[in-house]
């Protein structure tokens, strides 16, 4: 028995010695660079929005908050780093619509994005917008599906990736259209973007954000925002329910993410940072020129795991019912 007191007595006295660590190192935070990993190619939104959040971040604490471009598997491959990460506070993942889609949408998915994070805080959200090549003969919605119905199979929607919310889009868009367009999946919105300047590809569900910039250019033509109301960053841009689809309704939304394990008491110091950022008037600016809508407050953690954990249920339903799936 004596023995038995001795062994409890110690590991009472180290679980002490660990929590106490764990408080000095959240008290402390941060200490050092802070790394915020984005599973795209630079140029999409989610590097613009991990960015822009980045500098500000850095200003207010006088540490680097770097972003991390690991990029494939539709933002997997930098999901699944984040999830291996020390969870010292240190390592975050720039998550977005995308990863709740890919809950259903892989076979052998190697991370759940609601169970084995802790959610930080939404960074923002923004409608998806159907831009074309200018050099083809198609100038709205309609258009869009006559040319798709005379040319069964032939007409190219590009993607950020296979399961990406700009993919889901175009699914969502064939089923309610009856349509079939040849989805084409790339490492991120960038190198799709190029491809679609460059008319490899035809068209793309993008991100407003990534396209309005080369549509007030004329580089490209937009047909209708995903969204069931106009965006005020683009208020001449119909929706997609005026077009004639008065179903379709997509926003897709970007969000930090933290290791499971991580520090609650670091968690809620990186959420108090992130909304003191986004109450910056340069980040608000930043967001304004780019489209990109704020979240509302409080934008806690808590409130943050909910609204995944309900995107995840509702993306199920629309990945079972378009028939996608990756093995």
């Amino acid at each position: 028995m004596k023995r038995h007191a001795w062994l409890a007595a110690g590991l009472a006295a180290w679980t002490s010695m660990g929590a106490a660590h764990a408080g000095e190192g959240a008290a402390k935070w941060p200490a050092q660079q802070v790394n915020l990993v984005v599973g795209y190619a630079p140029g999409g939104t989610t590097d613009i929005i991990a960015r822009a959040v980045a500098s500000v971040l850095t200003e207010q604490s006088g540490h680097p908050f770097v972003v991390e471009n690991r990029t494939g598997a539709n933002s997997n491959i930098g999901a699944e780093f984040v999830k291996r990460a020390a969870p010292d506070g240190y390592t975050f993942f720039v998550g977005s619509t995308a990863n709740a889609i890919n809950r259903t949408l892989y076979a052998n998915l190697n991370y759940d994005i609601a169970a084995d994070y802790r959610g930080v805080a939404l960074l923002g959200t923004v409608p998806n917008v159907l831009v074309v090549n200018p050099k083809l003969p198609i100038h709205n919605v309609q258009e869009y599906i006559a040319y798709a119905k005379a040319h069964p199979g032939k007409l190219t929607c590009a993607s950020s990736g296979t399961g990406s919310a700009i993919h889901m889009s175009c699914e969502l868009f064939k089923i309610q259209t009856g349509t079939q367009i040849l989805h084409v999946p790339y490492r991120g919105s960038g190198p799709a973007m190029t491809d679609l300047l460059g008319g490899q590809v035809d068209s793309i569900f993008d991100n407003l954000p990534t396209e309005l910039p080369n549509v007030q250019a004329g580089k490209l033509r937009a047909l209708g925002v995903t969204t069931a109301q106009r965006s005020p960053f683009a208020p001449d841009i119909p929706t997609l329910r005026e077009s004639g689809l008065p179903d379709f309704s997509v926003e897709s939304w970007f969000g930090l993410f933290a290791p499971k394990d991580t520090d609650p008491a670091i968690v809620d110091k990186m959420n108090a940072a992130l909304n003191k950022a986004l109450a910056n008037a340069r980040l608000q600016g930043i967001y304004k020129q780019s489209g990109i809508t704020l979240p509302p407050p409080p934008n806690s953690p808590a409130q943050f795991g909910t609204f995944v954990q309900g995107e995840v249920t509702r993306w199920a339903d629309v990945v079972k019912r378009s028939g996608a799936h990756v093995d």
